[in-house]
């Protein structure tokens, strides 16, 4: 499943050749790559993908969209992501089979 979230360009410029900007999302700056919306501008809102602007939005789909996010958030369980996941054993070992073999 892949995630893109709403970010507010606040700086364009150039670094190794390739066209970056600063973007905020939740009063959190994050470099991105504008390579695939070499069109966005300073106060637009992109969709970021693993660093890359994938889509220009316009403020509306952008707050639709963070607003969405937030009410997901809020219906998440934060107490099922404070304990470590640990990886189960494949159903062909015994818990008591070494399983560095």
């Amino acid at each position: 499943m892949c995630l893109g979230i709403p970010a507010k360009v606040t700086e364009i410029y150039r670094k190794d050749g390739l066209l970056m900007a600063r973007a905020e999302v939740g009063g959190i700056a994050k470099e991105i790559c504008l390579e695939y919306t070499p069109e966005a501008k300073v106060g637009d809102y992109v969709v970021v993908h693993v660093g890359f602007a994938i889509s220009i939005l316009d403020e509306t789909e952008a707050q639709e969209m963070l607003a969405t996010l937030r009410e997901l958030a809020e219906q998440l369980d934060p107490a099922s992501y404070s304990r470590p996941i640990e990886p189960e054993a494949p159903a062909n070992l015994s818990a008591t089979e070494d399983k560095s073999r």
